[in-house]
């Protein structure tokens, strides 16, 4: 079994990611997020808010809406460029992109194929309740669009000067004729998007500095950084308005694969915007005067990427003492679903399970804490440590006389008696 297999297998046994609707038999590229995985979910979202806007002056964030005015997906160019070049088989008469075709058919190996055609990846929906008079709308392709509506909004309602950037996170949906390898290509999924507002004569500066900050926030979240690279774009394929684009890639079980992408935007998409919408998008600075339109490097990266090729790079299989083997998950800690479980040794015991309560109730303030009192010690752990627990702690009836307890570390195994008052420090 590969780590692909392994990974997906984990997450649904232990309710980290499920496949939406499965008891209708699935629907592709859709898939929840379980009791563990949303927690995980929510605070690799938070640890990219907190290292992109929290620490940052010259960074604020938006949550924009899903749909927008059906002209912005006109603007942007997505209704007429939007889309894949597919094929079909004609022998199985499945459908695949060009690229995921190496001369044989995936399905069948089949050789014979149509020739490719094109069509759009928006999703189409509707605005209004009166058949007949209803207005065509799009679900939201990317995330950024509504960033660089609210542009004007932003620069009139804070105290931001260019350079600044502005923050988002939030739903994209696309029509992917082909989504797979589990969570890496859906339809609907979560994008964090930073796009920065320069002056034209700043560009290159700000695309290295954010080319530079981007490669070292990835550092700092995997383990393998022999498993990061950067590829840049070939020039002949860049699209039309871009001088230069870099993506971060990670290397899956299938190879290398995209989490992130910093893209050289210049003024087009506040050009389009300013001609579509015919208002004003320049920016006249506070200090000289000159009024100018922005340009805009852009740093795009996909969540739930960016969350599969965590859970890959914390996989790992280990050979114990004892002949056995255990399944851990050595995920960074400020990305684990819990930091700490709290175990009363056996739970029949009253003193020993109100102490325990004590220690739950004492840390879950100020740390994400899960209580487990099911089954063996043993079997705790291998639950805990399947889910990426950093930390397990055990109250048992030495807690009693001296008002100590075990802490065992998930990466290392070791157990350290650590004094009840002394657990929040040992535990940050």
């Amino acid at each position: 079994m590969d780590l692909l297999q392994k990974v997906t297998a984990l997450a649904k046994r232990r309710g980290i990611i499920f496949p939406n609707s499965e008891i209708y038999g699935g629907i592709g590229g859709f898939y929840d997020y379980g009791p563990v995985g949303v927690e995980m979910k929510n605070n690799l979202k938070r640890y990219w808010w907190k290292n992109m806007v929290d620490k940052r002056e010259n960074v604020v964030g938006i949550d924009g809406t899903i749909i927008t005015h059906p002209k912005v997906w006109e603007a942007s160019g997505h209704v007429e460029n939007f889309g894949d070049e597919v094929v079909e088989c004609k022998k199985c008469h499945r459908r695949f992109r060009e690229d995921e075709i190496d001369g044989k058919c995936p399905n069948c190996g089949s050789t014979e194929f149509t020739d490719p055609r094109s069509y759009n990846i928006l999703f189409k929906t509707e605005i209004g309740v009166i058949e007949g008079e209803k207005q065509e709308a799009y679900l939201r392709g990317e995330a950024c669009q509504t960033i660089y509506l609210d542009f004007k909004n932003v620069v009139d309602s804070t105290r931001q000067t260019i350079p600044f950037g502005i923050a988002q996170i939030g739903k994209a949906f696309r029509n992917e004729v082909t989504p797979g390898k589990f969570t890496y290509r859906l339809r609907e999924f979560e994008q964090w998007d930073m796009q920065f507002f320069v002056h034209p004569d700043d560009m290159q500066e700000y695309f290295d500095y954010w080319m530079n900050e981007r490669m070292e926030f990835y550092k700092g979240l995997y383990r393998k950084h022999e498993n990061l690279r950067f590829y840049q774009h070939p020039k002949e394929k860049l699209i039309f308005y871009a001088k230069d684009a870099y993506d971060i890639e990670y290397k899956a079980p299938w190879g290398w694969a995209e989490n992130e992408g910093i893209h050289w935007r210049g003024d087009y998409d506040l050009t389009q915007h300013m001609k579509f919408s015919r208002t004003d998008l320049t920016y006249t600075d506070p200090k000289t005067g000159e009024k100018f339109l922005p340009n805009i490097v852009e740093t795009s990266g996909g969540v739930d990427r960016t969350f599969l090729m965590l859970l890959f790079d914390a996989y790992e299989e280990e050979e114990l003492e004892n002949g056995n083997t255990r399944t851990v998950l050595k995920i960074h800690k400020d990305i684990a679903a819990y930091r700490v479980a709290i175990f009363p040794l056996v739970s029949n015991k009253e003193e020993i399970v109100n102490k325990a309560r004590e220690v739950f109730d004492s840390l879950s303030d100020d740390l994400k804490v899960v209580w487990d009192a099911r089954g063996n010690i043993g079997k705790r752990y291998r639950y805990q440590d399947e889910i990426g627990t950093p930390y397990c702690i055990t109250v048992d009836y030495d807690t009693l006389n001296d008002n100590t307890v075990t802490v065992r570390d998930r990466d290392s195994m070791e157990q350290t008696r650590v004094k009840i008052d002394d657990l929040k420090e040992f535990l940050k």
